[in-house]
């Protein structure tokens, strides 16, 4: 079965995104992804219209959840906040249908034990009430991030594993976050697999910066610094669909489809 291929859309009408683009996955917001203000659903038929639409029309919705969700610091003021949030996109997310809902890592501040990052995570996954799927994403920067380096996403790992609903926390591979976050490309996946015994999504991105340089700043495949087969052997070997949040809008996207699809 071929794989599916879509893109990061905006969230008016994804389903006519997905159509401009020849797609049958894509990726959106809801809601602000810099704000604490809560998810919102513009789509013109409201949550059951967009559920109803989408499955009608063999689309696969994903949901992102807002960057500034940081389940992990110390700081109160952010943590409950952010799993007050995270809660109210997985209740939004589950609305929809959407076959899961991706969120970053988070970070603990300078001088902060990461352990306390860690189980921060634990606790997070038992409080919250988890109707979809919920998918770690690996991140580019930050000394302090818990999802940069393979050793600190396996002891988030390990703590998510001793939470109830821990079957329901998958992962998502980003490539560009990886190459920028100084994860080796050629051994990514076998890596994250031997965490994780799984990759339920792939981010496919190239990267504007060099490896291991921490910054997050995608590029179209092909304009970046990500070697094209290197790119392509991810996304193969791991088998999972594949979000495209590279730029511009839907003429790029179907260029970068064709242009995966043809190192595939």
């Amino acid at each position: 079965m071929p794989l599916s291929i879509g893109a990061h859309v905006d969230q008016t009408d994804p389903l006519a995104e997905a159509a401009a683009r020849g797609t049958d996955l894509v990726q959106f917001f809801l809601g602000d992804p810099q704000g604490y203000k809560g998810p919102e659903i513009r789509y013109a038929g409201g949550a059951d219209g967009l559920r109803a639409d989408a499955e009608a029309a063999g689309v696969a919705l994903y949901v992102h959840a807002p960057y500034v969700i940081n389940v992990a610091t110390t700081n109160n003021r952010i943590r409950i906040p952010s799993r007050k949030l995270l809660q109210q996109h997985v209740d939004a997310a589950a609305s929809i249908g959407a076959r899961g809902l991706i969120v970053h890592g988070g970070h603990v501040n300078k001088g902060d034990d990461p352990e306390v990052g860690f189980d921060n995570w634990r606790k997070a996954i038992e409080a919250t009430d988890l109707t979809v799927p919920l998918l770690l994403e690996n991140t580019a920067g930050g000394d302090n991030a818990m999802a940069r380096y393979l050793d600190r996403i396996a002891r988030v790992w390990d703590a998510i594993g001793s939470a109830s609903q821990a079957e329901m926390v998958g992962f998502c591979l980003d490539t560009c976050h990886a190459h920028a976050g100084g994860n080796a490309l050629e051994t990514v996946v076998e890596d994250v697999r031997a965490i994780t015994g799984r990759i339920d999504l792939v981010h496919c991105n190239d990267s504007r910066d060099a490896f291991d340089s921490g910054a997050d700043r995608h590029a179209n495949f092909g304009a970046g610094q990500i070697d094209a087969d290197l790119l392509a052997s991810v996304v193969r070997d791991a088998g999972a669909p594949v979000v495209c949040e590279t730029p511009g809008g839907a003429e790029e996207h179907r260029a970068d489809f064709a242009w995966l699809r043809d190192r595939l």
